[in-house]
C-alpha cells in the first residue's frame, strides 16, 4: 500500500492492486465499495459531481459502521429532476468541499483502512467522474483497475443485459437502500458484490487472481 502521491498534475488513488499475490484468498481481501452521485450523466462535460459514499468490504462480509459520505459544491444549479431523483438540494452542498477536496477526502478514506481494491455497479463512470473533476482542477488521476459487479454477473449469468442497480439486488435477492443517494447506493452494490462473490466461490472462483480474471475480461475467462 503506498500513500497518496499529490503533485502538480498527478494524483495516484492509494491503491496498488498489483502488489496484491495473485494467490491472496478473497477472504483475507478489504474491498472498498463505492458510489457517486452527480447533477448529470455528462460529467466529462457540464454536469459535476454532487456526492460520494463508500463502505467497506472485509473478505465477504458488508461493514455497515464502516461508511464514508461527503457532498461537493458543482457550483452550479441543480436541476428539478436531479434534486427530485436523489434528495440532494442547492442547501446541502452550498457549503460543501470543492469536488477536489472531496475526493482526496475519500481517498483518505482508502488509505485509512488499507483497501486493496475498488468495487462498485457500472463503476467506470463513477471513475470517469473522479477523472474528469480532477482534470478541471489540472490534476490528473492513476488509478488501478476497480472490480465491477456488472462484469462478475455478466460472468454468473451471461443473459443479464441490464445496468440497474435495484433491479440486479431483486434478482439475486440481496439487502436494499432507498436508491440515488451514495451511501445507500454503496451498501446495496456492496451486498450484491459479497453475494456475487459467494456464488463465484461455488465455481471454484477464491483467490485475487481468479477474481481479476473474472472481471477484467468482461465476463470470460481467458
Amino acid at each position: 500500500m503506498t500513500p497518496f502521491i499529490f503533485s502538480k498534475k498527478k494524483l495516484t488513488c492509494p491503491l496498488v492492486y498489483d502488489t496484491v499475490p495473485l494467490n491472496k484468498p478473497i477472504g483475507e481481501m478489504t474491498f472498498i465499495v463505492f458510489d457517486t452521485e452527480t447533477t448529470g450523466f455528462r460529467v466529462n462535460a457540464e454536469d459535476r459531481l454532487l456526492e460520494i459514499g463508500a463502505v467497506l468490504v472485509e473478505g465477504k462480509t458488508v461493514k455497515e459502521k464502516l461508511t464514508f459520505q461527503t457532498f461537493s459544491n458543482p457550483n452550479r444549479l441543480i436541476s428539478r429532476e436531479i434534486a427530485e431523483l436523489t434528495g440532494i438540494t442547492a442547501n446541502d452542498v452550498e457549503q460543501a468541499p470543492s469536488a477536489f477536496e472531496a475526493i482526496s477526502a475519500f481517498f483518505d478514506f482508502l488509505g485509512e483502512n488499507k483497501a486493496d481494491c475498488l468495487a462498485g455497479h457500472y463503476v467506470s463512470f463513477d471513475e470517469l467522474v473522479l477523472r474528469s473533476e480532477l482534470k478541471r482542477t489540472g490534476y490528473s488521476l492513476k488509478m488501478p483497475p476497480s472490480i465491477d459487479t456488472l462484469n462478475l454477473i455478466g460472468y454468473l449469468a451471461p443473459s443479464y443485459d441490464m445496468r440497474d442497480l435495484e433491479r440486479y439486488a431483486q434478482i439475486f435477492g440481496t439487502r436494499m437502500y432507498p436508491r440515488h443517494r451514495a451511501v445507500n447506493d454503496a451498501l446495496t452494490t456492496a451486498y450484491l458484490f459479497v453475494e456475487l462473490l459467494e456464488l463465484l466461490h461455488d465455481r471454484k472462483i477464491d483467490t485475487w487472481g481468479e477474481l481479476l480474471r473474472v472481471s477484467g475480461s468482461g465476463g470470460q475467462v481467458p
